[in-house]
């Protein structure tokens, strides 16, 4: 099977931190924003509450001189201010904390509900009592691909016949890190290390073999991986999704 070269594409080890300060920065500005919200709505309700019982309390005066009608009509001006600032501080805390909410769903909740229906839908249907790669993805959508990777080791040594482990680090290599030579490593690495059942190695070849045509555009070498598919597991579905690449490719 063709090696993996050296030449890898430079990257900053800082930018994993970098954006995962950046995402808990936009996370304390909202949060910011919906506490001076409520803060603003509070104040301005507590203080047309009082305004209108300085009204009502004026108006219970029989004898009321020029200065006290005066003084009630300022107040209902007033109150009709605080009212307006009160429906803005409404609006504001609505539409900020839709919008915090909507991030930490987006970014905490909808992993989670992919990765169940994933499981259900390309698995075994079985869910694990204890998900070994739980705090992986937690990593992921916390945007610290570094120790996700880590992480995913650890599940890959825990659950040495799941290739789950093994697909997850080479797609942050590839999507988050910008680094396909190091996902072509780590496939090459879980080929290499583990005797797969036929489902197993045909998928990871099939990935290994994506990475080498879309990312290295080296078309011969994805070849060879669907012809050692082919090879392999003859008279499989996989050898025929293998054949089908190869006449995709204008190679059967």
């Amino acid at each position: 099977m063709p090696g993996a070269c050296d030449d890898r594409q430079t990257r900053t080890p800082y930018q994993p931190v970098f954006i995962l300060l950046m995402k808990w920065l936009i996370y304390l500005i909202l949060a910011g924003v919906v506490a001076g919200s409520f803060l603003y709505y509070k104040h301005a309700t507590d203080e047309q509450a009082r305004i209108r019982q300085e009204i009502a309390e004026l108006q219970l005066i029989d004898d009321r001189d020029d200065d006290t009608v005066q003084q009630i009509a300022k107040l209902k001006n007033e109150a009709e201010s605080r009212a307006s600032g009160r429906t803005l501080g409404g609006i504001l805390l609505t539409f900020m904390g839709a919008g915090l909410v909507g991030i930490v769903f987006v970014t905490r909740v909808l992993p989670s509900i992919a990765h169940y229906f994933a499981h259900a839908v390309y698995d075994s249907g079985e869910l694990l009592e204890k998900d070994v790669m739980h705090d992986a993805r937690s990593l992921v959508a916390q945007g610290n691909y570094e120790q996700a990777i880590e992480a995913f080791k650890t599940a890959a040594t825990n659950d040495p016949l799941n290739r789950l482990p093994w697909v997850e680090i080479a797609r942050i290599q590839r999507s988050n890190l910008q680094d396909p030579e190091a996902a072509i490593l780590t496939l090459r690495t879980a080929l290499e290390g583990q005797e797969w059942q036929v489902s197993d190695a045909a998928y990871l070849l099939f990935r290994l073999a994506e990475l080498y045509d879309d990312d290295r555009q080296d078309r011969t070498s994805a070849a060879a991986i669907m012809q050692q598919v082919i090879d392999e597991f003859p008279e499989t579905r996989h050898s025929a999704n293998a054949r089908h690449r190869l006449h995709e490719w204008g190679l059967a």
